[in-house]
C-alpha cells in the first residue's frame, strides 16, 4: 500500500491523502480545497496532482470545505467512483458545495470584468451549480459505527469525531494479499467540553493512523475563562463603549456554537438588550440541518432542550438572509453583535461588516477560531493597522480580540487523550497532517514524550510505503 498527501501536509487546508493498493485500486481521503493564500491557493485548487479518473473511492470525513471543497472539480475531471460518508455530512454537503459554486461563478465574473477592462483571457470559475448537482449521485451514506463492505477488499466505518455536526473518523480495513491494513483518519478532531454536539468518540485499533495536528502546539482556554472574557467583551463594547461587536465565524459549527453560548450566558435577560445578527443564509440553512440531526448532540445540549429551550433562539437574536437587510445592519447606529461567515473573514459577508467597522475604534472585533496566518482574520491577529478589503486599503482601529475556547479542533493534549484508546504497541505508523510545521514538530515531540512512536511529518506527494 502506498499513501501521498496532496494536501494538508505542513499547512492547514487542502485535505487530500490518496491511497494506491497493488491491485490497482485508488481511494481518496477528503478532497478538500487550499484557502486563505490567494492566487497560491487558486492555482493548486486547479492542479489536483493526480488522475481523478484513476480514483476508485471517496471517503470524506466532513463537510467543512477544506475537506470537502474540490469533490465537484473531482467529478468535473472525471472521478465516476462511490462517495463514502455519515449522513449529516451530506446533508451539510448539499447546501456547502452549492454554496462554494456560486461564490467560484461570483468571484470569477468580479476578475473577468477586470480581466475584460486590461484586455487579458478570460477564467472559467472552479466548478459550477451542474458540476455540484452530478455529486449527489455517487454519495452513499452510513449512520456512525455502521460497517459497510465496500468491495472484497475494503471494510469502512465511521465513528464520531466530534469537530462538527457528522464529522468522523474514517476507519477502513483494507485487505492487500495475506495482510490486512487496519488505518484510521482521524479527519478534524472535537473537544472533550459540553459544546453542542458529542465529545469524540474512542475509535478501532488501528495498524496506520494519519492524524490532524491544528492545535499541536496550543492549549485551548477553560470553559469558565471562556465564558468570563466573551462577557466581559461584550459588555465592554455594547454596554460601555456602545460599539458593534463582529464575530467573523464559519457557517457550520462556530456560529451555532457561539449563539448557544449566547444563549447560556443571558446577556438579553436583564438590563438595556442587545441585538444579535446571525448574517450569513448558509449558517441559516446549517442550523436547520442541525436541528434535524439530534442524534449528533451531546448530553448538555440535549437536557437544555429537554427543558423546551431553544439552543438556537434567543430574545433579540436575528437570522438575516436577505441581502438588503444584511446592508441595514451596517446602517444601525446602536449597540449590536454581528456574527457572520466566512471565519477566516477572505469571504461572504464579513468582509463588508469589517469594511465598514474596523475604522471605528468603538467597535471590537473578536477571531473565535483557527485563522491562516495570510487570511484577513489572521492578519488583523497579528496587529496590522491596515488591511486590504476589495482591494482598498481600511485602517484597523477597532479592537481586535480572540477566544480560543470556541474552535472545534482539539488542542494536543486532547488529541493526545483522543488517541489514547489505541494500543500504542500495535500503532505501526503514525502520520501527522493538517498543521504548520511549528505545531506539527511541537506535538510529535508531546506524542514522543506520551510513548506514541513511529512517528511521521507527512511531506507533500511524497511517497510513503506501508
Amino acid at each position: 500500500m502506498k499513501i501521498q498527501f496532496y494536501g494538508a501536509a505542513k499547512e492547514v487546508t487542502g485535505s487530500k491523502h490518496l491511497i494506491s493498493l497493488k491491485n490497482g485500486k485508488q481511494l481518496l481521503l477528503d478532497c478538500g480545497m487550499f484557502q486563505g493564500r490567494g492566487s497560491e491557493s487558486a492555482l493548486k485548487n486547479r492542479n489536483l496532482g493526480f488522475d481523478a479518473k484513476a480514483v476508485d473511492y471517496l471517503f470524506l470525513s466532513h463537510a467543512h470545505i477544506d475537506h470537502s471543497g474540490l469533490i465537484p472539480y473531482l467529478v468535473k475531471s472525471g472521478f465516476k467512483g462511490k462517495i463514502f460518508t455519515t449522513k449529516a455530512t451530506y446533508d451539510l454537503c448539499r447546501i456547502m458545495l452549492t454554496d462554494s459554486a456560486h461564490i467560484q461563478q461570483s468571484d470569477a465574473e468580479y476578475i473577468n470584468r477586470k480581466r475584460e477592462a486590461e484586455g487579458k483571457r478570460l477564467i472559467e470559475p472552479l466548478y459550477s451549480i451542474e458540476d455540484v448537482n452530478k455529486c449527489w449521485e455517487l454519495f452513499k451514506t452510513f449512520n456512525y459505527k455502521e460497517e459497510y463492505q465496500v468491495d472484497e477488499d475494503i471494510i469502512v466505518n465511521f465513528t464520531d469525531a466530534g469537530h462538527i455536526l457528522g464529522s468522523a473518523i474514517i476507519n477502513l480495513k483494507i485487505k492487500e494479499g495475506n495482510k490486512t491494513h487496519h488505518l484510521a483518519f482521524t479527519g478534524d478532531v472535537g473537544r472533550y467540553i459540553n459544546k453542542i454536539l458529542r465529545q469524540p468518540q474512542p475509535f478501532p485499533q488501528a495498524s496506520t493512523i494519519i492524524c490532524e495536528s491544528t492545535y499541536g502546539d496550543r492549549l485551548h482556554e477553560s470553559i469558565k475563562e471562556a465564558k468570563e472574557k466573551l462577557k466581559e467583551i461584550v459588555e465592554n463594547c455594547c454596554r460601555i463603549n456602545r460599539g458593534k461587536l463582529i464575530i467573523p465565524a464559519f457557517s457550520i459549527g462556530k456560529t451555532q456554537e457561539m449563539v448557544f453560548m449566547l444563549n447560556k450566558l443571558g446577556i438579553n435577560k436583564e438590563g438595556s438588550k442587545i441585538k444579535v445578527f446571525v448574517d450569513s443564509p448558509l449558517a441559516i440553512s446549517a442550523t436547520e440541518i442541525m436541528k434535524d440531526h439530534f442524534e449528533c448532540f451531546g448530553e448538555a445540549t440535549k437536557k437544555f432542550m429537554q427543558k423546551g429551550a431553544d439552543p438556537f433562539g434567543f430574545d433579540h437574536l436575528y437570522y438575516v438572509r436577505d441581502a438588503e437587510d444584511s446592508k441595514m445592519i451596517n446602517e444601525l447606529e446602536e449597540p449590536c453583535i454581528i456574527i457572520s461567515a466566512s471565519g477566516m473573514a477572505d469571504a461572504g459577508r464579513i468582509k463588508h461588516h469589517l469594511a465598514n467597522g474596523l475604522g471605528d475604534e468603538k467597535n471590537t472585533v473578536l477571531i473565535i477560531g483557527y485563522s491562516e496566518p495570510s487570511s484577513l482574520s489572521g492578519r488583523l491577529l497579528r496587529g496590522d493597522k491596515i488591511v486590504s478589503i476589495y482591494g482598498i486599503p481600511t485602517q484597523v482601529n477597532a479592537k481586535i480580540e480572540s477566544i480560543d475556547f470556541f474552535s472545534a479542533h482539539a488542542d494536543y493534549q486532547e488529541l493526545i487523550r483522543f488517541l489514547s484508546c489505541q494500543d500504542k504497541q500495535v500503532v505501526e505508523n503514525l502520520f501527522l497532517v493538517h498543521g504548520n510545521i511549528d505545531a506539527l514538530e511541537n506535538f510529535a515531540n508531546e506524542l514522543n514524550s506520551n510513548d506514541f512512536y513511529n512517528i511521521t511529518v507527512a511531506e507533500p506527494k511524497q511517497e510513503y510505503f506501508i
